[in-house]
């Protein structure tokens, strides 16, 4: 998952919006309002896309938004420091930047890191699906998810995920997996494939359409 590589890029990230703050009074004044603005709205779109799973259809794009938010945050949170009481401020910043480090954080970060690449595979009624793997080396447990996402034909650019059906290869050959959305039932079926050690078959999964 990359994370001794994303946790070193974060920790420089993290020291860049240090030095930011050190100096942020030497910034001219309509620079620091193009910043502070940009941060602000930076921070509120991957809200938004966290909250409504709405996204751009590069997914490299998406977690790039999520770094930049990121930086934004600790931007904002380390200007807070500017304030009085400054043992207050410092202290509440130091609590609010902690879990920046969390792997809920880091994980989603990592992805920028991962060279591979994934298909987009069209599935009529402007939707599509992609056959994402996924893995934990420690306790080899390892899968693929298939998101299932929605493009809106008036904004191809954007979409907006609408199921993740999770196979692990403990119970079929997930990389082989597949999707199939009903939307007129407002459902989708996830079908994979057993290994040929397995008894013949697929593994379905009917699920509602989000």
């Amino acid at each position: 998952m990359n994370i001794p590589l994303t946790t070193a890029v974060l920790i420089l990230l993290s020291g860049a919006m240090l030095l930011l703050r050190i100096f942020w009074e030497r910034i001219p004044p309509r620079v620091r309002s193009s910043i502070f603005t940009l941060s602000i709205i930076l921070l509120l779109l991957h809200a938004f896309f966290a909250a409504t799973r709405w996204g751009t259809t590069s997914d490299r794009l998406n977690i790039f938004i999520n770094w930049l938010a990121i930086a934004s945050y600790e931007l904002l949170i380390l200007l807070f420091t500017r304030l009085t009481p400054r043992w207050l401020t410092y202290f509440s910043a130091a609590i609010l930047l902690i879990p920046v480090f969390g792997a809920s954080i880091l994980m989603p970060l990592g992805e920028i890191f991962d060279p591979s690449s994934y298909k987009s595979v069209p599935v009529g009624n402007n939707m599509f699906y992609k056959v994402k793997p996924w893995g934990d080396p420690g306790s080899g447990n390892k899968g693929s998810d298939v998101i299932v996402s929605y493009r809106p034909p008036f904004a191809p650019f954007l979409r907006r995920r609408a199921r993740t059906i999770p196979f692990s290869d403990s119970e079929c050959n997930s990389t082989a997996a597949f999707a199939i959305p009903f939307p007129d039932k407002g459902t989708v079926l996830g079908r994979c494939p057993r290994w040929p050690s397995q008894a013949p078959g697929t593994v379905d999964k009917l699920l509602p359409l989000l």
